[in-house]
C-alpha cells in the first residue's frame, strides 16, 4: 500500500504539471477539502487552473515524500515567476523560489483532504523592500 500511494501521488504531480485537468478526478476525490474548505473536485480544479493563470511557468517538484497510509506528506519546491500579486505580495514577474509543506489524506485511492502551508517568508526575502 505504501508504494502504491507514492505511485498515485507521483502520477498526481505529473497530472498537475501537464495541466491534464480532465484526468484530475483520477487522483482527487469528488468531495475534496483544502485547508478546511470543502471545494469539491470542481472547486479544486478551478483553484489549480487559477494558479497556472497567475504563474504560467508553475511546476511542482517533490523534494521529500513520506507515506503512512492513508496519509501522505510532501515538501514541494517551486522556482517560478508569478505574473502579478502572489499571496498578497507584489511579485510582478520576479523569479522566486519557495517551498510548500503539504499533507494529504486519501480515501478510496484518491486525495480526500489537503492541508497546505507555503513558505511566504522565503518569497518576501527575495523581493526588494519597499
Amino acid at each position: 500500500m505504501t508504494s502504491n500511494l507514492a505511485d498515485i501521488y507521483t502520477d498526481y504531480i505529473a497530472c498537475l504539471n501537464a495541466q491534464d485537468w480532465d484526468n484530475l478526478g483520477l487522483f482527487v476525490h469528488q468531495q475534496v477539502i483544502h485547508n478546511a474548505r470543502p471545494l469539491g473536485l470542481h472547486g479544486y480544479r478551478s483553484m489549480l487552473e487559477a494558479d497556472y493563470r497567475d504563474i504560467p511557468d508553475l511546476r511542482f517538484e517533490v523534494e521529500c515524500l513520506v507515506v503512512d497510509p492513508p496519509r501522505l506528506a510532501a515538501r514541494l519546491v517551486f522556482n517560478c515567476t508569478p505574473a502579478g500579486e502572489f499571496l498578497g505580495l507584489a511579485v510582478n514577474g520576479a523569479r522566486v523560489a519557495f517551498t510548500e509543506n503539504v499533507f494529504y489524506a486519501f480515501e478510496d485511492g484518491r486525495i480526500r483532504e489537503v492541508w497546505s502551508i507555503i513558505d511566504k517568508q522565503a518569497i518576501e526575502a527575495q523581493l526588494p523592500s519597499m
